[in-house]
C-alpha cells in the first residue's frame, strides 16, 4: 500500500502548489530555452562557462540523436533535467495532472534514447567523445548526474509505477557496477561531487538488490584511501574540459583527505559534505553498522555544534562553497547554498532512522523553515544560491569579496543546481513528517495533514489540524489500525519553554526521552491528543568564539529566525541597536508577505555624524528608533534593501 502522507496545511499548501502551477512549468521552460529567461553566472570558480541559456534539455536531444549540435554547459547541466523530474514525481504522487505526466513520460523516453547501449548516462561525453567516459571524475560530473537520475526515477517508479524510468536506472547502475568496484580490472575511484551513493541506495531500498547497497559502500569505503586519485587521473586525460584543473583544489575539497570512517570535522565543499554524510547515514541505519554510525554523528555533531549558521545554512566561504574552521560564521560573505541546506535536510531524516533523537528533527526544521525557503521568492520565479546573513546592496556591487552575496533573487541561475533542488524538496516534504519503523512512529513536523502509515502489520492513521507554523496548538488523532501495540513519538520542540500536553482531555506531564514524549496505542485503540507549544519571541545569542556576533542578539520566533529589512526600517541597519530591556510585540498579518507574524519593538538607533571626520573622539548619540522584524525566509520580496540577522544589543 506504502504510506499517504496527504498535505493540507495552508502555509505548505501554498508552496507545493506553488511549485506545481508555477515553478515546475517555469523551470521547464528554462531547460528548453523558451525566450525570456534571464540567466545569470554565480561565481563558482573561474571556468568561464557561458551561462546565457541552460540548453539541458537540447543535449539530450543532441545524445539522442534527435538533433545536431554540440554539448553546452557544465558538466552536470543533465542533473537539472533529472531533479526537474524527480519534483514532478512527488507533484504527481500528490495530484495527477495528465499534462504533466504526458511531460515526463516525453522526457523519460528522451533520457531512454540517450542512454548508450551497455547503460552508461551522461550527454556531456555521449556527444564530446564516450571514448574519455570515467576517465576525469574530478569534475565530469558523471556519477553525480547519474545519481540524480537514479533518485528521480526511484521516485517516478513509486508513485506511477512506471517500469521503463526503473529499467533505465538499473541499467545505468549497472553499468557504474560494471566499471568500478574493488575488482581487478575495475576503476578503483569515485566521483569529485558525492550524490551517485544517495541514488544506488535508493535503488537498493526499492529492489532489494544487494549489489547496488555493496557499491554504495564501496564508493563510501573507498573515498580518501588514495587522495592522489583525481590528480592521477588528470596527468592522463587527454578528452574535452570537464572542469579541468579542479582537481588541484586542496584534498578536503572533495573529502578524500583521509577515509571517511577517519574524518571528525566536516571538511571542503559543504553540499559535497551533507550529500556523503546522507548516504553514510542512509548505510549505518540499513545494515546496522556502528562503526559508520559513529562516523555519521562525529561530523553531524562538528555541522550542527560549531558550524552551521543560526539559520540552518552551513559553508563559510564562496571559495570552494566550503567549510573553513570551527566558529568561523561570517554574516556578509558566507555561502549558506540553497543546496547545502537541503542537504543537511536530507542527512537528519537519515540519522532519524538510526536514532530517534528530536536533535536531527529540530536542524531539519531550522534548515527548511529558514535557509531552504529563503532560496526562492514567495513567486516561485526567483532564487538564491547564496543565502546571506547581512547584506549591503552597495557592498554587493563595489566589494569583489562580497559579490556572490546578492540582494535580489535572479530568475535563474547559471550554475542551476538549487532551484529544482528546492522543488523536489518541498514536493517530497510528506516523506519528512514521520520517521517510521516496526512498531514507532516519530512525528518530526507539526503539519495539518491526513495521513495513512504502513507498518509491519497493519496501518495507523493519523490527522494533524494545526495552522502552524503561525499557531501555537496541534490537534493530532491518531488510530492504531494494526495487530500490535504501537509507539508513538511527540516531538516536543526545543524552542518552546512552557510546552502542554493533554492526552484524551486530560492534562499529560511531559517526560522528554531524547526530545520525544512516547505513548502507546494498543491495537484498534485511538487517540486524541492536543499539544501547545507557546511561541516566545526570544533573543538567541552565539558562542563567543563566533567572533563576528559577539555583542549581538539575533531574534526568533517558533520555527523562524527573524531578520531586519532596510524597506521597513530604513538604510545603515548597522547603526539599529536592540536594547536588552525592550519588549516585543507579535502580530500576524495576513496582507504582508502573502502572510507573515511580524514582531515589533522599539530600539535604539545611532546618529549618523554632521562631521565629515572619519574619526572623533566623541561618542555619537542615540534616538530612539522603532524596529520591525520579518521571518528571515521572506527577505527580499519588495526590491532591493538592506537586510540583517544578528543587530548589536
Amino acid at each position: 500500500m506504502g504510506n499517504n502522507v496527504k498535505i493540507t496545511s495552508e502555509f505548505w499548501g501554498r508552496y507545493r502548489n506553488l511549485v506545481r502551477t508555477e515553478m515546475i512549468p517555469f523551470q521547464w521552460n528554462v531547460l528548453n530555452d523558451v525566450a525570456g529567461i534571464k540567466i545569470e553566472k554565480e561565481r563558482l570558480n573561474d571556468d568561464g562557462i557561458p551561462s546565457e541559456k541552460s540548453h539541458a534539455m537540447e543535449n539530450f536531444r543532441i545524445a539522442a540523436g534527435r538533433a545536431k549540435g554540440t554539448h553546452y554547459g557544465w558538466t552536470f547541466q543533465d542533473s537539472d533535467v533529472y531533479k526537474w523530474l524527480e519534483a514532478v514525481a512527488y507533484s504527481l504522487r500528490e495530484k495527477m495532472d495528465p499534462e504533466l505526466e504526458k511531460k515526463a513520460l516525453e522526457v523519460i523516453d528522451l533520457i531512454a534514447d540517450a542512454q548508450e547501449e551497455d547503460g552508461y548516462l551522461d550527454t556531456f561525453y555521449s556527444i564530446l567523445g564516450i571514448q574519455y567516459r570515467y576517465q576525469s571524475l574530478a569534475g565530469s560530473h558523471e556519477l553525480y548526474c547519474m545519481g540524480h537520475f537514479i533518485e528521480a526515477a526511484v521516485a517516478y517508479y513509486v508513485a506511477t509505477g512506471n517500469e521503463k524510468v526503473l529499467s533505465v536506472a538499473k541499467k545505468a547502475a549497472d553499468n557504474i557496477d560494471d566499471n568500478f568496484g574493488p575488482e581487478d580490472g575495475k576503476i578503483h575511484g569515485y566521483d569529485g561531487h558525492e550524490e551517485i551513493e544517495i541514488g544506488l541506495l535508493r535503488l537498493f531500498h526499492v529492489t532489494g538488490e544487494n549489489r547496488y547497497l555493496n557499491l554504495a559502500k564501496y564508493f563510501l569505503m573507498e573515498r580518501g584511501k588514495h587522495p592522489d586519485f583525481f590528480r592521477e587521473q588528470a596527468a592522463k586525460y587527454e578528452g574535452p574540459n570537464a572542469l579541468n584543473g579542479i582537481e588541484k583544489s586542496p584534498d578536503t575539497y572533495f573529502q578524500n583527505h583521509k577515509p571517511i570512517l577517519q574524518q571528525d570535522t566536516a571538511e571542503g565543499h559543504a553540499v559535497r559534505v551533507v550529500y556523503m554524510c546522507t548516504a553514510l547515514a542512509d548505510l549505518a541505519a540499513t545494515t546496522g553498522d556502528a562503526e559508520i554510525y559513529e562516523a555519521c554523528k562525529k561530523l553531524w555533531n562538528n555541522i550542527t555544534s560549531r558550524r552551521m549558521f543560526i539559520t540552518g545554512g552551513i559553508g563559510s566561504t564562496f571559495h570552494g562553497e566550503s567549510f573553513t574552521l570551527d566558529y568561523d560564521l561570517p554574516n556578509d560573505t558566507m555561502y549558506c547554498e540553497t543546496c547545502a541546506a537541503i542537504g543537511l535536510i536530507f542527512f537528519a531524516r537519515q540519522m532519524l532512522r538510526i536514532e530517534p533523537k528530536a536533535e536531527y528533527a529540530e536542524v531539519m526544521e531550522r534548515a527548511l523553515y529558514n535557509c531552504a525557503l529563503a532560496g526562492m521568492a514567495l513567486d516561485g520565479k526567483h532564487f538564491f544560491y547564496v543565502n546571506p546573513l547581512e547584506v549591503n546592496p552597495a557592498k554587493s556591487l563595489k566589494d569583489p569579496g562580497k559579490s556572490h552575496v546578492k540582494p535580489v533573487r535572479p530568475s535563474w541561475l547559471g550554475c542551476a543546481c538549487c532551484p529544482p533542488n528546492l522543488a523536489r524538496m518541498i514536493t517530497s516534504l510528506d516523506d519528512y513528517v514521520y520517521t517510521i519503523s516496526d512498531d514507532t512512529i516519530l512525528i518530526n513536523h507539526y503539519i495539518d495533514s491526513d495521513s495513512t502509515l504502513d507498518l509491519k502489520d497493519g496501518i495507523v492513521t493519523i490527522k494533524q489540524n494545526t495552522e502552524y507554523p503561525w499557531d501555537e496548538k496541534d490537534i493530532i488523532a491518531i488510530k492504531n489500525e494494526t495487530e500490535s501495540v504501537v509507539r508513538i513519538g511527540i516531538r516536543i520542540p526545543a524552542w518552546s519553554s512552557e510546552a502542554s500536553l493533554k492526552i484524551n482531555g486530560k492534562v499529560s506531564e511531559i517526560s522528554k526521552e531524547d526530545g520525544y514524549h512516547y505513548v502507546e496505542l494498543s491495537a484498534g485503540d485511538s487517540m486524541d491528543v492536543e499539544l501547545i507549544f507557546p511561541m516566545e519571541v526570544k533573543r538567541n545569542y552565539c558562542n563567543p568564539l563566533v567572533s563576528e556576533d559577539i555583542g549581538k542578539v539575533a531574534i526568533s520566533r517558533g520555527p523562524f529566525v527573524y531578520c531586519l529589512e532596510g524597506v521597513d526600517n530604513g538604510t545603515s541597519l548597522n547603526c539599529l541597536r536592540l536594547p536588552e530591556d525592550a519588549s516585543f510585540e507579535y502580530q500576524y498579518n495576513g496582507d504582508l508577505l502573502n502572510g507573515v507574524g511580524v514582531i515589533k519593538t522599539v530600539g535604539k538607533r545611532v546618529e549618523l555624524s554632521k562631521s565629515s571626520d572619519l574619526y572623533t573622539n566623541i561618542r555619537p548619540e542615540e534616538q530612539d528608533a522603532s524596529l520591525t522584524f520579518i521571518p528571515y525566509y521572506a527577505w527580499a520580496n519588495r526590491g532591493e534593501n538592506e537586510m540583517e540577522v544578528w543587530i548589536r544589543e
